[in-house]
């Protein structure tokens, strides 16, 4: 039978994430070529004793995606499997990198409304964890979904959408950022709409003006971020929006410098002379905050949304409510500006409406995002637990693919919708074939 050549055990190598700091040992990998083969994967480890994880492109800080068990790498699950123009919708592959789907969405004239900055990861992989962009009415990418199929723990597969049956219903709402916890996403249906351009404006603006100015200009924009740089009183902000053309992308030399030699090239230089060199963070991260200048520029979303991250770091992200946002953020720069840390990396804040979805660190509440780095193999723990203090103290919600410490007892009282979640898993994996010790810690068991 060509599934059981195509899924057949092999020797587990060792699997590390995006950023090193996880490593796992799987007892077998399988690479299944369609829902039925993922689902036959699936029986025979239930039958074998072994756990079940599927894996992206390891862009997760956290051990979401680790396992002793039966590692499932999704490389052969991709493509688009249908577009329906009138619905407009299009059904995609779990195993789809994102930055495919973009591209080929583009190429049939079409785009997602709202996505996140890095374009890596699978698509399962990048819903599952709740990955987002900012916006003020459009939110994450799992808020687009219009539909889930998923493998669950008895080998079945599952189709839900917020038109199904009572139980399908409450698996949609739960599996859209389902932390992997549900069951083995196959395919996901996405809004979409034909594909539009979007003017982008990055300016440099002071802390204090971006701070006392932020409720304006997140209402005044549909897309709207800024980056703060520690130890400097400097931003540099980013407004996106709608435009009616033309077209006029940033030119090759242009965008070659800001987006790789400054954001990448230099800014990696700058990263490992700060980790050798504490002590000169504060001074180089003056002149970086000045280096990036005001440009504009309009050009389709995937090509303005997103942009190539080459320096690896660490990240901690929390969601607390947006009315909290500039009031945390002042909290984050005096602890820096009173304590020794010397943070290389800008602090990253971005917005998001309340949605309906479960675990969503949007759920129910308009959202704001405050993300800190620091470069990797600095030490991080002490800024980042930090951080952490301040932001559960705004009701913070972390983001569930990067590095916190929250357990289920706290994520419990975050989310009005928790017991919600953790009863459909009951349901769903009563023997928690999906379980692993991130999920234990998380969810509670």
């Amino acid at each position: 039978m060509a599934s059981t050549s195509r899924t057949a055990s092999r020797t587990a190598s060792t699997w590390r994430n995006w950023a090193g700091n996880v490593t796992a040992r799987p007892a077998r990998e399988v690479t299944p070529a369609s829902a039925a083969e993922l689902a036959e994967a699936v029986r025979r480890a239930a039958e074998d004793g072994l756990k079940v994880k599927p894996v992206g492109t390891g862009h997760s800080f956290t051990a979401a995606a680790a396992t002793d068990g039966v590692l499932i790498r999704p490389d052969l699950l991709t493509g688009i499997r249908d577009i329906d123009r009138v619905a407009g919708t299009v059904t995609v592959e779990a195993g789809t990198p994102l930055k495919r789907l973009n591209v080929a969405l583009a190429r049939e004239g079409l785009s997602l409304t709202n996505m996140g900055d890095i374009m890596e990861q699978t698509v399962a992989g990048a819903t599952s964890t709740g990955t987002h962009g900012t916006g003020r009415d459009s939110a994450s990418t799992a808020a687009q979904i219009r539909a889930m199929e998923l493998v669950l723990a008895d080998g079945s597969l599952l189709t839900c959408s917020e038109k199904g049956t009572a139980e399908e219903r409450a698996v949609f709402a739960a599996a859209r950022v389902g932390l992997g916890a549900l069951g083995v996403i196959t395919a996901v249906t996405f809004a979409v709409e034909p594909v539009f351009l979007l003017t982008a404006r990055e300016e440099p603006m002071t802390f204090d003006r971006v701070t006392a100015d932020f409720d304006a200009l997140h209402a005044e924009n549909e897309h709207f971020e800024f980056y703060w740089f520690p130890h400097t009183g400097n931003c540099n902000t980013k407004r996106n929006n709608r435009s009616a053309g033309p077209s006029a992308p940033p030119g090759r030399i242009s965008s070659w410098v800001e987006d790789e030699l400054l954001s990448n090239g230099v800014f990696q230089v700058a990263c490992s002379v700060g980790r050798a060199f504490p002590s000169a963070v504060p001074a180089i991260a003056k002149i970086s905050s000045r280096a990036l200048s005001a440009r504009t520029y309009t050009d389709i979303p995937y090509k303005v949304f997103t942009s190539p991250r080459r320096v690896r770091f660490m990240e901690m992200e929390y969601a607390v409510p947006r009315a909290s946002a500039v009031e945390a953020l002042r909290e984050v720069k005096a602890l820096i500006e009173r304590s020794p840390l010397r943070v290389s990396f800008p602090v990253e804040v971005r917005t998001a409406p309340a949605d309906d979805i479960t675990l969503s660190t949007a759920s129910g509440r308009d959202t704001a995002y405050i993300a800190v780095h620091l470069y990797r193999g600095t030490p991080y723990q002490a800024y980042f637990t930090a951080v952490e203090r301040i932001m559960t103290a705004h009701g913070g919600r972390p983001h569930w693919g990067k590095v916190h410490t929250r357990d289920a007892e706290y994520l419990a009282g975050a989310y009005p919708r928790f017991a919600e979640f953790t009863a459909l898993r009951d349901r769903l994996d009563p023997q928690r074939l999906f379980a692993n010790d991130y999920l234990r810690r998380v969810l509670g068991d």
